[in-house]
């Protein structure tokens, strides 16, 4: 991890001013596969909780921002490379990303994940739970020894249960609530407390930035339009 650390740090320092050189633009990077926090529309365009909840803090800010895709295996990596200068993309704040890049506060509560199952009364401990991979999810099941299988996008997660090749899936529980229903998915009433909120990942050299966000974030906290989003798209509980 410390080899890990200085590289990305060392990438960082010719990535840091990127937005500040360029054309004044900040570009927030995001999966856009993860419904209701940010997903691509029937239009093509980024939506969702997250692209709200973007928009909102970059008019307080005063910046001008757009909307970068990436996959979620890349977009720690693709941040500090450069290609984006933001990451808002449903990402828990954990001291093990925090050795990378810097977080904001949190804009949401931890949300619970819980587990969708084909069968209400599955065998989580000696059955296969699937988990997209790095995520907060797919640790927690390695942690308790159970058998962890990992895809790189949440859909494929809920696809391996449609077809046998998993017995449920652990993720966010509001995504769960967008897939539950369908096909005879059915959400477990059990659920796990992980992870420690949401917020948005900046490079470590970008404090100046990582600092309007911060402003934006805790003037809508103040103001209760974050609670509103919050209830919009139902994502976690309210501040």
């Amino acid at each position: 991890m410390k080899k890990l650390v200085l590289s990305t740090a060392a990438l960082a320092l010719t990535a840091g001013f990127a937005m500040a050189d360029g054309h004044g633009v900040v570009r927030l990077g995001t999966e856009g596969a993860y419904e209701p926090w940010n997903f691509v529309n029937d239009a093509g365009e980024i939506d969702g909780f997250e692209r709200d909840l973007g928009d909102e803090l970059c008019e307080r800010a005063e910046l001008t921002c757009e909307w970068v895709k990436n996959d979620w295996d890349s977009i720690i990596p693709n941040l500090v490379s450069g290609n984006y200068d933001a990451i808002i993309a449903g990402m828990s704040i954990t001291a093990e990303r925090e050795e990378v890049i810097d977080f904001t506060q949190g804009y949401t509560p931890p949300d619970p994940s819980a587990y969708l199952s084909l069968d209400a009364g599955v065998d989580l401990e000696g059955g296969i739970i699937a988990a997209q991979a790095s995520t907060l999810q797919a640790a927690f099941i390695a942690d308790q020894g159970w058998t962890l299988i990992e895809f790189a996008t949440p859909e494929e997660t809920v696809a391996a249960v449609r077809n046998g090749e998993a017995d449920a899936v652990l993720a966010d529980s509001s995504f769960i609530d967008t897939v539950v229903g369908t096909d005879g998915l059915v959400k477990l009433e059990r659920t796990e407390a992980i992870g420690g909120g949401v917020g948005m990942g900046f490079r470590e050299s970008d404090a100046e930035l990582r600092g309007k966000f911060d402003a934006a974030i805790t003037s809508m906290k103040e103001d209760g339009s974050l609670n509103e989003l919050i209830a919009k798209w139902q994502v976690s509980s309210q501040w």
